[in-house]
């Protein structure tokens, strides 16, 4: 299956370039596509197949909306493993790792070789989620961001009724959730990976300033409340929560955001992640500790050369 392209500079991540300043910029993702009636892309049941890391955030947060919205009828979910080599992220029949999968339809070696099936020219990063098209062969969209809000919409027809009524970006409360997106994304959500994946001292403590303002931000906003915005889950609490899930166990030591924890150091954000961990089986069952550690630790060579993950914290979340 795999390509004789050499596709290294795409799927390594030992190669990925850091700015002249030592800072860490991410590159955009490249298909865009959404699905809707009359398009391209219509709604359909089982057309459509969804390729995820439990490791990764923004894969994790398609997992929660499917979940949420009740679409794990509709759309089948694979799992890739966390051990992310040269060639990017494996499926389970190249590297078999505990609840990873192979890929069902094409059976793909890794996820490289669908993007090499959708656009044998594609020069850019072989990242995950994958929104698949079973019908055309082809990616609808890689860009975690706008299949949530794909995944919100687009298949109610074929969802129950109290399923179809869930919905994460309402009209009314649009300003706000991009308002805030528009800081945490940048500072909280990529501001983790600016800090770890920093080439130089200057612009490291740049980026972890920016992290824990960022999180100071948050902690006002979030004290007394059980959600960001309009004191309902709404998509801003999906994006920032699977960062903040993965804060303790990994963002702390291995990308040395480690001017505070989580857990000692934010009692409103710590409280509002628990609950939402402890209390929706969207969120819990999207996450995979085992798979985060491992990949964060044995995937980052440059980071981490001995590959040791480590064994804390224990426990990975605390109880409520």
């Amino acid at each position: 299956m795999s390509t004789t392209k050499d596709t290294t500079l795409q799927s390594d991540i030992t190669k990925f370039k850091t700015e002249s300043d030592g800072s860490f910029k991410r590159a955009d993702a490249s298909f865009r596509n959404i699905v809707e009636k009359g398009g391209k892309f219509e709604p359909e049941q089982n057309r459509y197949h969804l390729y995820v890391s439990y490791a990764c955030p923004w894969a994790t947060r398609t997992l929660i909306v499917r979940k949420l919205k009740g679409l794990d009828t509709i759309i089948p979910v694979t799992v890739v493993s966390p051990r992310m080599g040269p060639h990017g992220w494996p499926f389970a029949q190249v590297d078999p790792f505990p609840a990873a999968g192979e890929d069902p339809i094409y059976k793909s070696e890794h996820v490289k070789d669908l993007y090499i099936k959708a656009d044998p020219t594609y020069g850019g990063r072989f990242t995950v989620p994958v929104l698949w098209d079973k019908k055309l062969h082809t990616i609808v969209n890689n860009e975690s961001s706008e299949i949530i809000r794909i995944f919100n919409t687009a298949f109610n027809e074929f969802i129950p009724e109290e399923k179809a009524g869930l919905n994460f970006y309402p009209e009314n409360l649009r300003p706000e959730i991009d308002a805030l997106n528009e800081w945490i994304y940048p500072n909280i959500n990529n501001g983790v990976y600016r800090s770890g994946f920093a080439t130089t001292q200057e612009a490291y403590q740049k980026a972890v300033v920016e992290v824990f303002d960022a999180l100071d931000k948050v902690e006002k906003i979030l004290t007394g409340k059980d959600y960001l915005v309009g004191e309902k889950l709404t998509e801003a609490d999906i994006r920032l929560w699977v960062t903040i899930i993965r804060f303790d166990p990994v963002y702390v030591g291995h990308f040395k955001c480690n001017i505070r924890t989580i857990r000692d150091g934010y009692p409103a954000i710590h409280k509002w992640m628990q609950k939402l961990y402890w209390n929706s089986s969207a969120f819990k069952d999207s996450t995979n500790f085992e798979h985060i550690k491992t990949h964060y630790y044995w995937s980052h060579i440059s980071i981490n050369p001995t590959r040791i993950v480590p064994v804390g914290p224990i426990p990975n979340i605390l109880p409520l």
